[in-house]
């Protein structure tokens, strides 16, 4: 697996390694040792599936907070998605900034999000599918988000004449510290 760091720390990019014949290819989707190795010890506990029927789907920003928070190994499964982490971790170098990737069933790339950041994503084609692996398990109570173009956070989200968000997602309030 090759990690690339990304600017928000403890948040990664993840590429599986190839092993490619004639037959196609093998790839680890997930290794612990090797999660260790790049000083992310981390416990799933539960494997979730977003199955989304239309290109512009956006789902989130959503966190947990503590003691609840949710590291995430997101990868998308079918389709492609625009995926993005927003740091919401308060004594972060990184606070309120954000990063994005293109996760698709071509690259197979994955990231992981550390507990403390905020993750949504939006779909780039029809039947986009999303796999993620959850480090805590949904806490209703401790549920939360943020809105998908708050100005605090100015996300640069892909163009779309019409965005399928629901109320929940759509109606949260400005940010405020």
């Amino acid at each position: 697996m090759l990690f690339t760091k990304t600017k928000l720390p403890g948040c990664f990019i993840i590429e599986p390694n190839r092993f490619e014949d004639e037959r196609g290819f093998f790839a680890r989707a997930w290794s612990v040792s090797e999660f260790v190795a790049q000083d992310l010890e981390v416990h799933f506990v539960e494997g979730n599936i977003s199955f989304n029927r239309r290109k512009n789907t956006l789902r989130g920003l959503h966190y947990q907070s503590p003691p609840h928070e949710q590291g995430k190994l997101v990868r998308c499964t079918r389709g492609a998605i625009y995926d993005v982490a927003l740091d919401l971790r308060r004594d972060s170098p990184t606070y309120k900034e954000w990063v994005a990737v293109e996760l698709s069933q071509e690259n197979r790339f994955m990231l992981f999000v550390p507990g403390g950041l905020a993750h949504g994503f939006q779909t780039l084609v029809d039947d986009s599918e999303v796999y993620y692996e959850v480090t805590n398990a949904y806490a209703p109570a401790n549920s939360f988000g943020v809105r998908w173009n708050d100005p605090v956070f100015n996300i640069e989200w892909p163009d779309a004449p019409e965005r399928i968000i629901i109320p929940r997602d759509r109606d949260y309030p400005d940010y405020k510290d």
